[in-house]
This record gives C-alpha cells, structure tokens and sequence, in this order.
C-alpha cells in the first residue's frame, strides 16, 4: 500500500503550513488558509485530501474528559519483560479502559493511561487485567489529582484508519 511507504510520508513546507493551520483550528475555511499560505483554495482542498488518503492527517472530534462525569486521568508506568513489551502493548490496547499505550525507553517499559471515574475502577483494571498480563513485573499506578495545563486536542492520539 502507497501510504505506508515512508517515501510517500514526506510533508513540504505546504503541507505542514496546512497542518499547523488546522491543529490550531480544525473549522477553519479552505479559503482561510489559502490566503494565509498565499495558495488558492483548490490547493488547500487537494492537500487535504491527499494527507487525509495518505492517513497522515484525521479530523476526529476530541471531548474534553471533564465531560464524562468528573472521571480521574490515571497513568500506569509498568516494568516489562523486554521480550513482552509488544505483546503487552497489544494487550493493554485491547482493555477498553485504557486509551492511551505508549512504548517507552527509560523508567518504564510501557505508559498506560485511561480514565477512571473511581478507584475501585481503577484497582479491577490494574490488578484484574493489567497485573496479570504475561510479561508484567510491575505496575505504577498514579492518579491526577490537578491538572496544571490539560489541553484535549493535543493530548488526543487516535490510531491510523483500516485501509
């Protein structure tokens, strides 16, 4: 498939003028833009289309999880056996709980993050279904208590569309 070849990944300075554009405000005009970048508007629309084909870019609608009934972020730092750190990425992103799985180099092997609306929620998923994974030797629930700066569409990562 063409839009896996990294060859075909590759973002000009106009592409990532659009991006940087529609990260900021994903209503803004086709027009908007074009006259920002100094391009006509049929440009912007076939940029666009062509990034959304690629699947480098989506337009997706991100909820602020202040509106799911007051829930915690909670994060799960867990030590792995390296030789399980892909299968137990796969795992933990097949628990509806958790949305978020990143692959990490440092202190953890894997950060797990989801949204939990009580501890007793949060408890089930780390020690009925996280803990007992194969190739978990630990797991570091925290919970957030205050958020500083919490910024919804930044934060939001969405896996590439089924082609």
């Amino acid at each position: 498939m063409i839009a896996n070849r990294p060859e075909h990944m590759h973002l000009d300075k106009l592409d990532r003028g659009i991006v940087e554009r529609l990260a900021r405000d994903a209503r803004i005009s086709n027009r908007a833009i074009a006259g920002e970048l100094g391009v006509t508007e049929g440009t912007i629309r076939t940029r666009i289309k062509r990034l959304q084909k690629e699947g480098l870019i989506q337009f997706t609608v991100v909820t602020d999880f202040r509106m799911a009934g007051s829930p915690n972020l909670c994060m799960m730092g867990i030590d792995a056996d390296p030789a399980q750190v892909k299968a137990l990425a796969t795992a933990l992103s097949e628990i509806e709980e958790i949305n978020c799985v990143i692959v990490m180099l440092g202190r953890y092997s894997l950060l797990a993050m989801g949204l939990f609306t009580s501890i007793e929620q949060l408890n089930e998923v780390v020690n009925d279904r996280v803990r007992t994974l194969p190739g978990v030797r630990k797991v570091h629930p925290s919970i957030s208590v205050y958020n500083m700066k919490y910024e919804a569409g930044i934060a939001k990562i969405t896996p590439r569309p089924e082609s």
